[in-house]
């Protein structure tokens, strides 16, 4: 109120012309207050009386996102749950395919996950790794990298829904043939089921994919329990019979699945505190992931 009486207090004529008088310097005048002004002071002071910022203040906290959700929104952008796996047990056994998921997260996951949690807390905003490009090389390569990124992202997730319509068809055979009405309802349903999800807001998205973390690693937990007393780590050992050794396929299987931490990255300005939040989400996600395909492989295999 002190701040609006005196901003709205004008120097009279009078007192204009008895400074002149005695040869004093005046200021200028203040120019009129114009009606965009007495509103925005008028709108100030309603802030302050009532605490509208702070409320303001706490939606918008509320509405970043926390390390949970963030652990698993970087969970399913990398590997989107222990699945398509098997391909580097038929290549290269079930020895290597194990040693492949134990190490490979930690030898390109971590200096990967590193990177990005640095320059995500450098730079918190979400044009992520297009920005970083932007600023090391010019605008020419953050578009190529944008647009290269894009294509690739595109060609990725196509392949999601056809590989879960390969897992649902084995309790539904129908879903399993290609082409036909079953399977092309059941992809195309997923795809405007998580495309509608995506427009809910990050926040939601978010909390969406810790629940269906939990539901699609259950299983593989249960499974892992059953299969604990039986274990019989010589029988990790044993070849692939009739075939030899694929490693392209093997090491093309475990940077599929191991792939895109910094796609992470274009979150970063909607994580709550990102210069602590970022390293250790992406820390958990490493463990996450080596375990979750670690468990069903070691299960499977003491399985047979």
């Amino acid at each position: 109120m002190d701040q609006e009486i005196q901003l709205n207090q004008r120097p009279s004529p009078q007192r204009q012309q008895q400074a002149q008088e005695h040869g004093g310097a005046t200021a200028p005048a203040p120019a009129p207050a114009t009606p965009q002004d007495d509103e925005q002071q008028g709108h100030q002071a309603a802030v302050a009386r009532h605490g509208c910022g702070g409320a303001t203040a706490e939606r918008h906290h509320q509405t970043k996102l926390t390390l949970l959700p963030l652990v698993f929104l970087i969970y399913f952008e990398v590997a989107g749950g222990p699945y398509g796996a098997e391909q580097a047990v038929s290549a290269a056994g079930p020895l290597f395919a194990l040693l492949g998921f134990l190490g490979f997260p930690f030898a390109w996951g971590v200096p990967v996950s590193l990177v990005t949690a640095e320059l995500a807390a450098a730079l918190p905003g979400n044009g992520g790794f297009v920005v970083w490009a932007d600023r090391a090389f010019g605008p020419l390569a953050g578009s190529l990298l944008g647009t290269w990124k894009y294509l690739s992202c595109v060609i990725n997730l196509a392949a999601f829904p056809a590989l879960v319509a390969d897992y649902l068809g084995r309790v539904a055979p129908a879903v399993a043939v290609p082409g036909s009405r079953a399977r092309t309802g059941t992809v195309l349903g997923m795809t405007v089921f998580l495309s509608f999800l995506n427009l809910t807001g990050l926040s939601i998205v978010g909390w969406g994919a810790v629940a269906l973390g939990f539901v699609s690693l259950a299983p593989f937990v249960l499974m892992t329990a059953m299969a604990a007393p039986r274990t019989r780590p010589r029988r990790w050992a044993a070849r692939v019979k009739g075939r030899k050794r694929d490693w392209r396929l093997f090491f093309n299987t475990l940077f599929w699945n191991l792939n895109y931490w910094d796609s992470a990255s274009t979150m970063a300005g909607e994580v709550e505190r990102p210069e602590r939040t970022f390293p250790r989400a992406l820390a958990v996600a490493v463990v996450l992931i080596a375990v979750s395909y670690l468990l069903p492989l070691m299960a499977a295999r003491q399985g047979h």
